[in-house]
């Protein structure tokens, strides 16, 4: 781009050399913004930079002037987003098991955009987790696009799933033929984003890591209409499931010690059934997909929790125990 050209753009580099140079802490004086001008090929002048800096405050942009050690500078006050709301951000796309390293450090890099270059090196302090395990799928970050993508068209999705075995490697369910779905909605779920699916071929709604899936087609076929987003309650569904493992829903009754009232509404929320037993303990219905991750759950309260009703589901229980107590003797 020739210098007459660069010149047409002086106002762009403008707002660029506030939004990466400055910040409340990081003033420019006026050579110093000139001499930005000029590393981008552009000449200016300081009155004709006093008009741009208004233009850009009229725009939106927030430039403040102040005096400082005797001298006057200039810096870009406010942005889209604060410190603290990017370094949330950037601490999720860190930790998120869904994305791998690879995009999650592409994404962090935009994230560190929004601020100065000084601001970035703060943000590049949160990024460090040690011992986060990241999926090794770099599709996924696509497939929550595709996903999302049939949901707006009401279409139905194909796609190959996969697991690892023993040797490390990738091996296809259902020898590499695709799975034909409805995509109900997505969700995260312990660090791990989920798929829920209604499948015709099993007649039961599925949960598919989005990582495992390959070669997702997007078809013509138009979804089932009982599991339109707006027919189906998803965050409904989730409530009642115990990490993504499903089971039949029942209505299940345990006495609790009274200090466990905060994990069981964490667990249910508040709207359960809590009745007073006495001054030590009190008795709550939940509705639960009953499974195997279900009672570990319960199990994992300790002794503070016990399950009485219905019978099948303390049967259930007493199984499982003797079954665990077996594999260990």
């Amino acid at each position: 781009m020739s210098k007459g050209e660069n010149q047409k753009l002086k106002l762009l580099y403008l707002m660029k050399i506030f939004l990466e140079k400055t910040d409340e802490e990081h003033m420019l004086s006026m050579s110093e913004i000139i001499s930005s001008l000029n590393a981008y090929g552009v000449s200016a002048e300081r009155k004709s930079i006093y008009n741009d800096i208004e233009q850009l405050n009229y725009y939106g942009m927030d430039i403040i002037s102040e005096k400082r050690n005797g001298v006057f500078g200039y810096y870009a006050a406010s942005r889209l987003f604060e410190i603290p709301e990017l370094k949330l951000l950037v601490d999720s796309v860190q930790s998120a098991k869904f994305i791998t390293a690879k995009k999650s450090n592409e994404l962090i890099k935009k994230l560190e955009s929004f601020v100065s270059k000084y601001d970035a090196v703060k943000l590049q302090r949160q990024v460090y987790m040690s011992g986060r395990i990241k999926t090794m799928n770099e599709s996924v970050y696509y497939n929550v696009d595709y996903i999302h993508q049939a949901i707006a068209e009401n279409v139905k999705i194909k796609f190959q799933y996969f697991s690892w075995n023993e040797k490390k490697e990738m091996e296809l369910r259902k020898n590499g033929d695709k799975y034909f779905v409805s995509p109900i909605g997505l969700c995260c779920v312990e660090e791990n984003y989920y798929l829920i699916a209604y499948e015709e071929e099993s007649g039961i709604i599925k949960h598919f890591r989005v990582d495992k899936m390959l070669n997702i087609d997007i078809t013509d076929s138009k979804r089932e209409k009982q599991f339109s987003e707006k027919k189906f309650d998803v965050a409904g569904y989730l409530s009642k499931m115990t990490g993504m493992f499903d089971g039949e829903e029942v209505v299940v009754i345990m006495e609790c010690e009274n200090y466990l009232a905060n994990v069981i509404i964490d667990k249910f929320g508040k709207d359960i059934m809590i009745r007073r037993i006495d001054d030590h303990h009190f008795e709550t219905s939940v509705k639960a997909a009953v499974s195997r991750q279900f009672i570990y759950w319960v199990l994992s309260l300790g002794d503070g929790v016990k399950i009485t009703s219905p019978k099948k589901v303390v049967q259930f229980v007493k199984d499982e125990i003797a079954r665990l107590s077996e594999k260990y003797e």
